[in-house]
């Protein structure tokens, strides 16, 4: 298991929310698979799951919407 970059605590595998926000749009994915410390916290994602994440805002961000929710596992299986 990884160490936390930020405290160096334990990592542990959880799904959690993405969400950032473009211009004046905001882009929400939800159960994506990442990396949580169980110390402080800190939220990472290994290297195939930011591709993904990378792809699926290119793909939504310009959309005709101000908030737009994805459920990764639905869009990624």
């Amino acid at each position: 298991m990884e160490n936390c970059f930020m405290c160096k605590g334990t990592m542990e595998k959880k799904n959690t929310t993405f969400m950032v926000e473009l211009n004046n749009t905001i882009i929400i994915i939800k159960n994506v698979p990442s990396l949580v410390c169980k110390q402080c916290g800190e939220v990472a994602y290994e290297d195939k799951i930011a591709s993904h994440l990378e792809k699926l805002v290119n793909t939504v961000k310009n959309a005709i919407t101000e908030i737009t929710v994805i459920n990764y596992t639905e869009k990624v299986a």
